[in-house]
């Protein structure tokens, strides 16, 4: 729809939205209509008409079978557009037409906004099943033509109340028309039946919907007269009421002002109580995995404190490196899952935890040696952070423990590159030090040194990826991960 208003019509910014805000409400029309919709606007030489947007019914059959956006009309071979456009009226005058043996009624109504009229909103009825209309077609064709009448009078849509239709009570979801008072009229059968839900043993025509509904919902103190006035529709909102353990509805009210008057209300409801049981369990199992990984992190740091005070205790100096060294592995992954404690699914922003385990590590030379990160690692899933974590800790434990003898200084930088999309999609690691590089002959696929063992064997059995170790390109060494990853979303 923007291009199109962009390209043939004079309509600004601030018109666009209002046909935004229309065709996000218009479906409602659709449906009490049993009707397409399809929203022609003139072009900027007044010529012609292009049709930016289309609906069709959910509840009826459809009068195009065609898609109408993008056509153009030159002025006059309407009239009934012509009509509504310039004179800002409803037009039903004229006999059905007929395309491919179908019989359509046509229907033009003005869309007002303030003192102008920005298009027409063509109504295009099948009359091919016409019958004796029910008493809820009969409520949804009247509503239809209240809508119709505030849509000409730039009353409806209500500005500052963007709906998204998908979470929203649609119109065969359930419809109660109130009057004036906000005393029920009609109510359809799906409406009666959320209302039973709730636990009401009556009917409801006849009853005031707020003071019913506030009646069926737990004593809330103040907040039962707010319930009251948005139960019986006299401002346009969206709210949910729920009765105990019995069921949950939500409820839209939509006030008619068809002549600028409120002559009562329509309220669209659903009933959202195996939804919203659904979000709670969903909601109970996400708290259950994050209390999980947040007792794992608490234990592994357990863990992590008796190893500590264990090489505290340690006569020999290369025993008591060993079990720091087991400190901080269990450290990486201590980290790790401190952060899915934190999120609500199973992938974590690990530039975080890589910055930390960096910290970590340095403590094992402070002073001496800087490290630093570069790039972005970005959003990781938990079976790669993980293992991640603990083959970053290993490279860089390496890196300060050989390539920087006692007294030395220098650096360790960490740089990431993410890049391809999908399942090709990759993580490009590379961890390079100035330090002393090297030994000669050294072939880090085969060195029997725990960390590499480590570092080789996640990385390739658990990752999917490579590993090399390399001179770097002028002093110090270069450790290259190669690892698949899943992209990130957008």
């Amino acid at each position: 729809m923007n291009d199109l208003v962009h390209q043939h019509t004079a309509l600004d910014e601030s018109d666009l939205e209002w046909l935004h805000l229309l065709v996000s409400e218009w479906q409602l029309l659709s449906d009490l209509s049993f009707a397409d919709l399809v929203l022609w606007v003139p072009t900027s030489d007044g010529t012609r008409y292009v049709s930016v947007a289309q609906m069709r019914p959910n509840t009826g059959p459809t009068s195009y079978q065609d898609d109408m956006v993008g056509h153009l009309v030159p002025r006059g071979r309407r009239p009934m557009l012509d009509a509504a456009h310039d004179e800002g009226r409803i037009v039903r005058e004229g006999d059905p037409e007929w395309r491919e043996e179908v019989p359509v009624r046509v229907e033009s109504i003005p869309v007002r906004r303030e003192s102008r009229v920005l298009g027409v909103i063509a109504r295009n009825t099948n009359l091919l099943t016409v019958r004796t209309p029910s008493r809820l077609e009969l409520t949804y064709l009247q509503s239809a033509s209240d809508l119709a009448q505030m849509i000409a009078a730039g009353a409806f849509p209500f500005p500052g109340q963007q709906v998204d239709m998908d979470a929203s009570p649609r119109v065969g979801d359930g419809l109660i028309r109130l009057d004036a008072d906000g005393v029920v009229q009609y109510a359809s059968p799906n409406a009666l039946s959320a209302y039973h839900r709730l636990g009401l043993a009556a009917d409801l025509v006849g009853h005031h919907l707020g003071e019913t509904t506030a009646e069926l919902a737990p004593a809330r103190g103040p907040v039962d007269e707010a319930l009251v006035k948005l139960a019986s529709g006299w401002a346009p909102r969206e709210f949910e009421v729920e009765s105990g353990e019995n069921g949950v509805i939500q409820l839209r009210s939509i006030p008619l002002k068809p002549k600028g008057v409120h002559i009562g209300s329509l309220v669209l409801l659903r009933d959202v109580t195996e939804l919203r049981r659904r979000e709670r369990e969903l909601i109970t199992k996400d708290a259950t995995i994050r209390e999980i990984h947040h007792r794992v992190k608490n234990n592994l740091q357990t863990v992590a404190a008796l190893l500590r005070l264990q090489a505290r205790r340690m006569d020999s100096a290369q025993g008591r490196e060993a079990l720091n060294e087991a400190v901080r592995r269990v450290g990486s992954i201590a980290i790790v899952h401190e952060t899915l404690s934190q999120t609500l699914d199973e992938r974590v922003e690990f530039d975080d935890i890589a910055d930390r385990v960096l910290a970590m590590v340095a403590e094992i030379s402070p002073g001496k040696v800087t490290g630093r990160r570069t790039g972005r690692f970005g959003i990781l899933d938990a079976e790669v952070a993980t293992p991640l974590s603990m083959v970053l800790t290993e490279v860089l434990q390496n890196a300060l423990e050989h390539g920087f003898g006692p007294g030395e200084q220098g650096t360790v930088e960490v740089s990431a590159v993410r890049g391809g999309t999908g399942e090709e999609s990759r993580l490009m690691v590379i961890i390079q030090d100035d330090g002393r590089g090297l030994p000669e002959g050294f072939d880090p696929q085969r060195a029997g040194n725990l960390g590499l063992q480590i570092v080789r064997t996640l990385v390739e059995g658990e990752l999917g990826g490579t590993f090399d170790m390399v001179p770097a390109p002028e002093r110090g060494t270069r450790v290259v991960l190669d690892i698949p990853v899943r992209a990130e979303k957008t």
